[in-house]
């Protein structure tokens, strides 16, 4: 009798064992399933990868852009403004008679944003090729306008790329916060751009 009680109450810890096992096992394996990997975070201004890009043209045409689709868009007699959350581009056209140049850039146009654009920093200076041809491009941080809300201001990486055909000047002003690797859709940007 006591040798059959024995290999009962060893029967029942194997059974008890072996389902505390099983069940230490589906709680894992569902704790598992039901955390998500983590949700990728960009940093604040960073354009989306999957951000679509549409056709404008200004109302007196001479060339065309593309710029993100849904972005607020304001319109001004010489020029156009686009902007989402932190990001714009600002799209001027004037007329010319030459072509920007590093000097002319250094001697008149660095003088004047220094005067005007709070914490001004230089960055770059120099030619770059676009599909439309050369551009100038000049590159700078700068102390953002106060927010209308909360008077916050933030520091801002800004390119500007200047394009010059016959006697037409089209400056593309495109502005971030600063460290946005914005990289990609800026040169979306810039390579769409075209002369009419």
């Amino acid at each position: 009798m006591r040798a059959r009680r024995s290999i009962l109450a060893a029967v029942a810890l194997v059974v008890a064992l072996a389902a505390g096992a099983s069940a230490c096992g589906g709680s894992s394996g569902s704790s598992s399933q039901s955390v998500n990997p983590p949700a990728e975070v960009s940093p604040a201004g960073d354009i989306p990868d999957t951000q679509a890009f549409v056709p404008f043209t200004p109302a007196g045409g001479g060339y065309t852009i593309e710029v993100p689709e849904g972005w607020a868009r304001s319109d001004l007699p010489t020029d156009a403004t686009f902007t989402d959350k932190l990001n714009s581009i600002q799209v001027e056209s004037a007329p010319a008679a030459t072509a920007p140049t590093d000097r002319l850039v250094r001697a008149d146009d660095i003088p004047a944003l220094a005067s005007s654009v709070q914490n001004f920093k230089l960055g770059q200076v120099g030619p770059v090729s676009r599909t439309a041809g050369d551009a100038l491009l000049l590159t700078y941080q700068g102390q953002s306008q106060p927010d209308s809300v909360t008077a916050k201001t933030i520091t801002q990486d800004i390119e500007r790329y200047q394009f010059w055909k016959n006697g037409n000047l089209v400056t593309i002003t495109l502005t971030s916060p600063k460290g946005a690797d914005n990289v990609d859709p800026w040169k979306t940007v810039t390579n769409a751009f075209g002369w009419q």
